[in-house]
């Protein structure tokens, strides 16, 4: 998964990068809100880990940004430098998910993180059974997918872009998060084996509305996939 870290203060970012490092998450690092919600305009995250007491952005300003511009906005962990607990209840209220001083305890943290990202909406549990979304079928154990009962081929890198899509309808992902979600980020990669991959399976998957499906290109950021009722 990728995680996000804003702060200032090196130190605190050394050991929170660490930690995040140390659970097998990728961390990017932000100085400042201003470059975090840069980044954040073309790039996708499943946890966003910020400070309090951010330079340059106030924090609840962070907050309420990702929550009226991200379709689906990641867990966010809010870290504050001391225990005050009016800037706490500030930041819950704002829109944090959790919020906490840096704790001391390195396993803490960890259970903390894991916590956020099991709960998180968009955090899919990978089941070995069939998957169904509307009329195309997944299983994972065969890597075979089907519509309306119809066997669709597909390489194992298709099937694997396929149902990341369909896991994340509605939501916005980037470039940089579907290139480490399935082929993690592979040294000299071409950058057009995304864009082919994408158009292969527009294709063989007929996502049309009428199907149920469509996946659209955001041109400058990624993809999403869009669901239609029929």
């Amino acid at each position: 998964m990728r995680v996000a870290i804003a702060d200032r203060d090196p130190e605190v970012i050394a050991f929170l990068k660490g930690v995040v490092e140390h659970m097998g998450h990728r961390a990017a690092v932000f100085h400042s809100g201003m470059n975090l919600l840069t980044q954040l305009q073309r790039d996708t995250f499943d946890l966003l880990i910020l400070s309090w007491n951010l330079p340059d952005r106030s924090c609840t300003d962070l907050l309420r940004w990702t929550a009226d511009n991200l379709t689906v906005p990641p867990a966010i962990m809010v870290i504050t430098t001391g225990t005050d607990a009016a800037d706490m209840a500030k930041a819950l209220h704002a829109g944090a998910d959790d919020c906490l001083p840096i704790p001391e305890n390195r396993d803490m943290l960890e259970a903390r993180i894991a916590a956020l990202l099991r709960r998180s909406a968009h955090r899919v549990v990978q089941p070995l059974h069939p998957q169904q979304f509307g009329r195309y079928c997944f299983d994972r154990q065969s890597e075979s997918l089907s519509f309306d009962g119809n066997p669709i081929v597909l390489t194992s890198k298709e099937f694997a872009l396929a149902l990341l899509f369909f896991q994340n309808a509605q939501r916005a992902l980037s470039r940089a998060y579907i290139l480490d979600a399935v082929w993690h980020s592979v040294a000299g990669l071409p950058s057009r084996t995304l864009d082919m991959h994408v158009s292969r399976i527009r294709s063989k998957l007929r996502l049309r509305p009428e199907n149920g499906y469509a996946l659209l290109t955001l041109f400058g950021f990624g993809y999403r996939l869009e669901r239609f009722e029929r």
